[in-house]
């Protein structure tokens, strides 16, 4: 039923009708993701997950991490598009629980919007909701929130939270990396969500618009821009279980770029070069660099340039990790070597986002043409 004109809080912009189709049409998506560890169904006050399941576990470790998309929002919303999104907000949320090692259980995510257009939050998180089913993760739970005033009809945020969970013994990270371990890249499929308000600078100052065809990247630039994150929760957990004891540390290659993210996933005394040479960077990057009229290696503190994730991988079992990503249709190549001795001289990146591990720079020039 509409609201009524009378109701105070709909003459004050909130629809609270709206929201409520919006649930009923997102309900099937959000069953989709539960197992029989969720308990309570859709539009509770708050979610439940069976936690049994731990009681397997000889001493089971929480992972926990929260994120949004960012500003890769606006082009969704300039050429109404909402239906990947959402699998943008779960690689930036799941996949940062890989990392540890950790399977991921549960997640909520939480959309804030100056009007609810039932659809468009449908959208939105059915996006989330397939994403949730292909890392294995249960939609528990979200919020929509509308705030008129705050945000115009036509804006909104996401953001999420995810819960997972690894044993002990099992978590990865720099303790484990060794003298002579070899970097693995990952291939991304193209920004993912992070360096867009660098994207929108440079597009608004050429005159593109959102709709506009982008020769060189065969679509619309917004259509290009969309792209959704790629996710690798689900072939990374698969890798860890194919080399057994062979994965020491993994990096999700996010804001900061690869030198930076690299770093926080290494020893302190440890280094790395990471060689340019081994790929080419996406088309998407080049022709935006080219645009801005920038060096592609300026925005290498930006963008993914084409790596979305990194391994840290034992030199005997290098070849084995690479052909396990490569037989889950993720292009993966080793892109450098971890050592302990002596650094060479030149400034590396370390202590990226307050962690004190390794050092890592990026040498050599890009190849060209794709890798």
């Amino acid at each position: 039923m509409a609201a009524s004109p009378t109701n105070p809080y709909a003459q004050a912009g909130v629809d609270t009708a709206a929201g409520d189709l919006a649930v009923e049409l997102m309900k099937a998506s959000v069953r989709a993701t539960h197992g029989p560890e969720v308990l309570g169904g859709v539009g509770g006050f708050a979610g439940m997950f069976d936690a049994s399941a731990l009681l397997g576990y000889t001493r089971p470790l929480l992972a926990s991490s929260t994120d949004g998309v960012g500003t890769k929002v606006a082009i969704a919303q300039a050429i109404d598009k909402h239906d990947t999104i959402g699998q943008d907000l779960v690689g930036m949320v799941v996949d940062d629980i890989v990392v540890v090692g950790a399977k991921p259980l549960f997640m909520t995510d939480y959309i804030a919007c100056g009007k609810v257009v039932p659809e468009r939050i449908a959208d939105i998180v059915r996006g989330i909701a397939e994403a949730c089913t292909a890392t294995g993760t249960a939609l528990v739970g979200g919020e929509t929130a509308e705030h008129p005033g705050l945000l115009g009809p036509r804006d909104y945020d996401v953001a999420g939270a995810a819960t997972g969970v690894v044993e002990a013994d099992a978590v990865l990270g720099a303790h484990l990396v060794q003298d002579g371990d070899a970097v693995i890249a990952l291939g991304s499929s193209g920004l993912h969500s992070n360096g867009y308000s660098l994207v929108r600078h440079i597009v608004a100052n050429a005159g593109i618009g959102y709709g506009d065809n982008a020769a060189d990247l065969g679509t619309t630039w917004g259509e290009a821009l969309l792209e959704p994150t790629r996710l690798y929760t689900t072939p990374l957990l698969k890798l860890i279980e194919a080399v057994p004891g062979g994965i020491h540390s993994l990096s999700h290659v996010t804001g900061g770029g690869i030198a930076a993210n690299l770093a926080r996933v290494l020893p302190q005394g440890s280094w790395a070069e990471v060689d340019r040479s081994t790929w080419s960077p996406s088309p998407v990057f080049r022709v935006l660099a080219d645009i801005a009229g920038t060096p592609i290696t300026d925005t290498e503190g930006t963008w993914n340039l084409g790596v979305g994730f990194l391994a840290v991988v034992a030199e005997e079992h290098k070849d084995a990790a690479i052909a396990a990503i490569g037989a889950q249709g993720i292009a993966a190549w080793q892109v450098g070597t971890v050592r302990t001795g002596a650094r060479p001289a030149g400034d590396f990146e370390e202590g990226a986002k307050g962690v004190d591990g390794g050092a890592v720079r990026l040498v050599g020039a890009y190849r060209d043409g794709a890798k």
